[in-house]
């Protein structure tokens, strides 16, 4: 059972689920602002590889893209600055 074991384990297991959590939430969170962000600048209908790109992104990643996103000529261009 989990709730068996020392005290101290415990609550570090439940502290490291909370951090990786947060964690999770704000790579969403990121993806989802970004692709709101590439969906105003170039349209609707986004290449199906963007989203497998942002799925596997790390967080310096979403945040170079981000920015490029603002000056960038093409789709493309945005996603090119991490290659």
């Amino acid at each position: 059972m989990l709730t068996e074991g020392p005290p101290d384990w415990i609550a570090f297991a439940e502290k490291k689920g909370r951090m990786l959590g947060r964690k999770e939430g704000q790579l969403e969170g990121e993806i989802k602002v970004l692709k709101r962000l590439l969906v105003r600048r170039f349209g609707p209908s986004l290449p199906g590889w963007v989203d497998e790109r942002l799925r596997d992104a790390s967080e310096e990643d979403l945040e170079q893209w981000a920015d490029a996103v603002l000056a960038a000529d093409s789709i493309h261009a945005v996603f090119d600055a991490t290659r």
